[in-house]
């Protein structure tokens, strides 16, 4: 069966609109000989990679932190200066990656980089961070990745891979799963997570079968044994993961498979993947159903500035900007790179709409994990 129309140009869609979403979110940032900011305004940096394989996740994170900080600056921004979200676009490549940096670096007004996505670019500038080669906060990164050491620069305050997986398969230790499955989408995939997921896999005394894909990951789907366990972790984006369940649905053993937070349900089901296979994905933030402040707020100004469905990858965009600018807010001296980090390097405990942000030895505070799971039947659930 050939993928919808939808499918197959998401992707092709995602990269013409990139470029007009981080474009709309700084105004007269790719002006030359303009400045960024005028002189009253603080400047907030958020670097996206929009490339092929991270897009799905950036534009909808994007999206939430752009609409989160248009909210702030109707509200009277900091202390009655407007923030300017500077958003700069990359491939995800480290010259790019540098690049981007650079260019924040050198624009004197900006104080943060806030909500950095997805993981592999979230990744790269915290390990830039921890090398001594970045002298500014790194906020609410979309740091997926367990097993990287956060320095006293950066600040992640979602559940990373680890809490994901070990969440997802204690809900499904009734089953009584000793073995797990793991499809890795693409060899970038395999090559950035393989190493972390054995160790967690190997911390949680699980056996582990790992399957790298290296061309139509559809194939591999029908490829599968018996022998295969029949709870699969998929390491991927939505897309991938669409055509691995078609490849799927051609098997007679049923299987779950588990997901994490960079694919999305929602996009999943308008694909009309996954008919036949039961898919459960963790995310680090609330539904977006809850009725908690933060969620309330964002499901109101996202409805009331975009003309996007809610997505929990877009959710914690928008707890991202929150909570750097609950920390700017807090912060009583004049704003400058120093004070900022300074002010984040505190690390105090946090209470973001009932979305609560406290800090472990480890630097990290993302322990809050939910998921959903989306039935045979196609209904969302969870």
């Amino acid at each position: 069966m050939p993928l919808p129309h939808s499918l197959l140009n998401r992707r092709h869609w995602l990269q013409r609109a990139g470029l007009l979403t981080a474009s709309a979110a700084a105004p007269g940032w790719a002006q030359p000989g303009k400045p960024a900011a005028s002189s009253r305004s603080l400047v907030v940096a958020q670097l996206v990679d929009f490339s092929e394989g991270q897009q799905d996740v950036s534009k909808d994170f994007l999206i939430g932190s752009r609409a989160a900080w248009q909210d702030i600056n109707a509200r009277g921004g900091i202390r009655g200066r407007q923030v300017t979200h500077l958003a700069v676009e990359t491939d995800g490549t480290p010259s790019s990656v540098r690049t981007a940096l650079n260019e924040v670096r050198d624009n004197a007004n900006c104080l943060v980089i806030s909500g950095s996505a997805g993981d592999l670019l979230a990744s790269q500038i915290a390990a830039i961070s921890s090398q001594g080669g970045l002298n500014i906060a790194h906020a609410a990164p979309w740091l997926q990745n367990s097993s990287l050491e956060v320095d006293d620069k950066t600040f992640p305050i979602f559940a990373a891979r680890q809490e994901q997986i070990a969440y997802a398969l204690k809900n499904l230790s009734v089953m009584g799963v000793k073995v797990l499955g793991t499809i890795y989408a693409s060899p970038r995939e395999y090559a950035a997570y393989h190493v972390e997921v054995e160790r967690i896999a190997a911390s949680m005394q699980l056996q582990l079968q790992s399957f790298q894909n290296t061309g139509d990951v559809r194939l591999l789907g029908l490829k599968l044994t018996t022998s295969t366990p029949g709870v699969l972790l998929f390491v991927g984006g939505t897309p991938e993961l669409a055509q691995f369940t078609q490849g799927l649905e051609k098997q007679a053993r049923l299987r779950y498979i588990v997901a994490l937070a960079d694919v999305n349900l929602q996009t999943l089901m308008q694909m009309g993947a996954a008919r036949n296979t039961p898919v459960i994905a963790t995310q680090p933030v609330p539904m977006t159903t809850a009725s908690l402040p933060v969620v309330r707020q964002y499901r109101e100004t996202l409805a009331r500035l975009f003309d996007e469905p809610p997505t929990p990858l877009s959710l914690a965009g928008f707890i991202a900007a929150r909570y750097t600018f609950e920390v700017l807010n807090e912060i009583d001296t004049p704003l400058t790179r120093q004070s900022v980090l300074a002010g984040f390097q505190q690390r105090a405990s946090l209470n973001i709409g009932g979305f609560r942000i406290a800090f472990n030895a480890q630097h990290r505070s993302g322990t809050y994990v939910t998921q959903s799971m989306m039935t045979l039947d196609g209904r969302l659930i969870g």
